[in-house]
């Protein structure tokens, strides 16, 4: 990294993991950009058969990932041909609901070394907060302060309701010192890609609950999992004794203003703690951690250097993120941001302009094909729109009616794709 944000622009951007509501998305928000999709789970085969050679003969190509999801020949024949590799995530101030959503986000990270999450390695956030000369820069300080202090005012998130619920009376009433246990998804690669060791949000609370005998422990489930959009991977009914379990949709800001001490795994709401003056423990390595603010149960010889809040705030709100204006698709700065999320959760959030990139219709009437024999599998549509929008939502059954072909393909857990391909054989 030389100093500067990566910069897509008049590169051929071959782009792997990227599923299809994000794709006018990304043209939006990089129109100087040329993208070119792969298909969503490509194999190594695959692509070494049929796109390597395609993209080592573009004008200046480029790979670009979401997250991690990229197979290994992918990354070997970047380096073997000096071809750049992006990595793409949202960033920390993601939308105006409690979880990922198919909206346009208002802020993305875009990496030229790893995902912002993989402590295995350095990251160009990484590289910030290791050697930028934050003394040199009051200004950039000054602005730090001032951006922490109107998150702090609008309590903001990285994801957040529009109309936040008033704190339960439970949570609300504090007898003596709180321990908050922030909750993730175990099998989430911030986990997997951050932590030296396999952990379960079960292993977090009983942690907690041996260091702090004495103290109130609550345990806050990931909204995703609560929501059953997510697997979990320990029961928390196995911890129930040691802790109270918090499963209202209460905001993580109001509920931060009531705990002394947070324990998570590697969740960004450790950092929102440390925001608001809460002790925190974290037994994975998080974007935060080794930088002498946390208590880390993790050691990374990468971060030796001591920093401030406010530097590591600077670096990872102010240097290292993109921020965007949902409606148009205009790059923002920060406080621009702040000023449209606050002002649309107050007003009501208004339709994104952006196009959605089309679905194709669902394949009419056939005697062969995915539809065939005699086209019985358009009587699934509906029995199975029902099942999909009990498991999900109404936009997943809404997506399966659209289209049950592309909607399968694109699920993330491969026995559910694996079904779809026996119900709906793709073409």
């Amino acid at each position: 990294m030389t100093g500067t944000r990566p910069d897509l622009r008049g590169m051929t951007v071959f782009a792997l993991h990227i599923r299809r509501w994000k794709r006018a998305i990304l043209q939006a928000y990089f129109p100087k950009t040329r993208f070119i999709y792969l298909p969503l789970y490509i194999s190594d085969r695959a692509f070494n058969r049929d796109w390597a050679e395609i993209v080592k003969t573009s004008e200046k190509p480029a790979l670009l990932v979401w997250g991690m999801n990229v197979p290994a020949a992918v990354i070997a024949f970047a380096g073997q041909n000096s071809i750049p590799i992006y990595f793409l995530e949202d960033g920390f101030i993601r939308s105006l609901v409690p979880n990922a959503s198919h909206g346009a986000p208002f802020s993305l990270t875009l990496d030229s070394q790893a995902p912002y999450f993989n402590s295995r390695q350095s990251s160009d956030l990484e590289h910030i907060l290791r050697s930028y000369d934050f003394a040199a820069d009051p200004e950039l300080l000054d602005r730090s302060r001032s951006a922490i202090q109107k998150l702090l005012e609008s309590g903001l998130s990285k994801y957040n309701a529009v109309r936040a619920p008033v704190l339960a009376h439970e949570i609300a009433r504090k007898n003596k010192r709180r321990i908050l246990v922030i909750g993730q998804v175990e099998d989430d690669a911030s986990i997997m890609f951050g932590c030296d060791r396999p952990l379960t949000n079960n292993d977090v609370v009983r942690a907690a609950a041996a260091e702090n005998s004495d103290c109130e422990i609550l345990y806050k489930p990931h909204p995703d999992v609560l929501n059953g959009v997510r697997q979990r991977l320990s029961n928390p009914a196995e911890i129930a004794h040691l802790c109270k379990i918090v499963t209202s949709p209460v905001p993580l800001p109001e509920l931060l203003g009531t705990v002394d001490h947070v324990y998570t795994i590697t969740s960004l709401g450790g950092f929102e703690a440390l925001l608001r003056g809460v002790a925190v423990t974290v037994m994975g390595c998080p974007f935060y951690a080794g930088w002498g603010l946390t208590d880390d149960r993790q050691t990374i010889s990468r971060r030796g250097r001591k920093l401030s809040l406010e530097e590591v705030f600077a670096g990872a709100y102010l240097l290292y993120p993109r921020y965007f204006d949902p409606l148009n698709g205009t790059e923002i700065d920060f406080e621009g941001c702040l000023e449209l999320a606050v002002r649309w959760r107050a007003t009501g959030m208004p339709e994104s302009r952006i196009v959605p990139v089309p679905v194709p219709e669902k394949p009419s009437f056939q005697l062969a094909g995915p539809y065939g024999v005699f086209g019985w599998r358009h009587l699934l549509t509906l029995p199975l729109a029902s099942v999909i929008g009990m498991v999900g939502d109404r936009a997943d059954a809404e997506e399966f009616r659209k289209n049950p072909i592309l909607f399968f393909r694109e699920l993330s857990n491969p026995i559910f794709r694996k079904l779809g391909r026996v119900l709906y054989p793709f073409d």
